[in-house]
């Protein structure tokens, strides 16, 4: 009697494990819109304070209590105005930016009834009331003064910088080298955070006001690429964020099944059918960050079986918020901590485990404790931080900060004409509204030197 062996087990990786109409009820809008009653009786909750904390937490400084009292008032059109001339990218951070720590931490509802008034959902639907009428733009663009700026990066930062100064006249050609316009809010944001291609209609809605050029496929690679735009433009705005993850350092980091989250996530964002997306049955996603939530929660909704999330320090240490933390949690991911990956275990030339060395902070510093554990993975993503990544800023002679881009408070770059800012300038938070605030606040400054020229 013959006996045949068994073949060995490979990693499961599989596209289409749901069912085909499964797809769109899992990945639909994760926070549904408000309706205009809704949206009434929501907006007649906020007690409209005087020196409003929520506008102070704002990084935009959006001034919440106008805005709401507009929508209370019937005028939306008037609300979306107030929300977009602070901050140009308005519909999109009202879906993304963690309002639970900022402005709705502070709003005044809260510290009474532990309640706050839903001001990001409001502040998207007025935005979303005025980019679906007959008239979106609201904004006329003063007369062209002449004067040329060339942004680079079609990120938040990017944008809001270009639409500010295209709204003050200036020409603005914007270089990017993705496909798409967009950066993070195309490749980066969770797809059920931002469906129905709104980060398109978005970049459709700021070139509207006119004078904006986009030029896609172009990267800066070298110094003289720099120069060269030094010598065609009156100045310069650097946002092309952060292009390269952060390494593990551990063995087995390499092999085939190891991937960066943020690849996967914009696979999954430029998919145009998700049955088509393989995802391994068993997942470790290694980070504690919005990106791991993301990257986590789409495995799941993809239909992985099992997904860890890792994370080398403690729950209160985490980037990501208590709200994004329930929310991997409610979609069955499961949390851990105070684990750091020691050793990423392969079987026959892919990643098939990993293994973790328990910590604990011993006088201030991560100590592993002795023990430790491992978990068979079929896909293993890393999400623990993104780099700069670009030798070229060094070799042009920009002041670095952590590996970043050093500026003033303007964003002003010890080069002469040249501004920077969102996730590739120094001292951040690595959020979209900031982002945005770096663009618009840069705008401002190119805008005032321009004048004076």
């Amino acid at each position: 009697m013959t006996t045949v062996s068994p073949p060995p087990i490979g990693p499961d990786i599989q596209a289409g494990r749901l069912p085909a109409s499964e797809y769109a009820r899992r990945f639909a809008d994760a926070t549904p819109p408000l309706n205009g009653s809704q949206a009434l009786l929501e907006s007649e909750r906020c007690l409209y304070c005087f020196d409003a904390p929520c506008a102070t937490a704002c990084p935009t400084g959006i001034d919440v209590p106008s805005f709401i009292k507009r929508i209370a008032d019937g005028n939306v059109r008037g609300a979306a105005r107030t929300i977009l001339d602070s901050n140009p990218l308005g519909g999109m951070c009202a879906r993304v930016c963690p309002t639970e720590n900022l402005c709705e931490a502070v709003c005044v509802r809260h510290t009474q009834e532990d309640r706050p008034i839903a001001i990001g959902r409001l502040q998207r639907y007025a935005v979303d009331a005025l980019m679906q009428s007959k008239q979106p733009q609201v904004f006329t663009r003063a007369p062209e003064t002449g004067k040329k700026v060339a942004v680079v990066g079609a990120g938040p930062a990017g944008l809001a910088c270009a639409y500010t100064l295209a709204r003050q006249g200036h020409t603005v050609v914007v270089y990017d080298a993705r496909p798409k316009a967009g950066g993070l809010n195309e490749y980066g944001l969770a797809s059920y955070k931002t469906p129905d291609n709104f980060a398109q209609a978005e970049v459709q809605w700021l070139l509207g006001i006119g004078g904006i050029e986009i030029r896609n496929g172009w990267k800066l690679e070298s110094a003289a690429q720099l120069e060269t735009l030094r010598h065609d433009f009156d100045a310069v705005f650097l946002g092309m964020g952060l292009s390269a993850t952060a390494r593990l350092g551990v063995p087995g980091e390499d092999q085939p099944g190891v991937q960066d989250a943020v690849d996967f996530i914009a696979a999954l964002r430029q998919s145009e059918d998700l049955s088509t997306l393989p995802v391994g049955r068993r997942v470790i996603v290694i980070g504690g960050g919005m990106t791991a939530v993301d990257a986590a929660v789409q495995s799941k909704l993809l239909g992985a079986k099992v997904v860890h999330m890792v994370y080398r320090r403690g729950p209160d240490q985490m980037s990501a918020s208590k709200a994004e933390q329930e929310w991997a949690q409610t979609n069955g991911v499961v949390l851990h901590q105070w684990l750091a990956p020691v050793e990423i275990i392969g079987h026959n030339g892919h990643a098939s485990a990993v293994r973790f060395a328990e910590q604990t902070l011993l006088n201030g510093k991560l100590t592993p404790t002795g023990r430790d554990i491992t978990w068979e993975a079929d896909v293993v993503l890393k999400a623990i931080g993104q780099t700069l990544g670009n030798p070229v800023l060094s070799q042009a002679g920009f002041a670095l900060q952590d590996g970043r881009i050093a500026t003033d408070a303007d964003g002003k770059t010890n080069i002469d004409g040249v501004w920077a800012g969102g996730d590739c300038r120094a001292g951040g938070l690595d959020l979209t509204v900031e982002a945005v605030e770096h663009g618009k606040r840069a705008a401002q400054a190119i805008h005032v030197k321009l004048s004076a020229a």
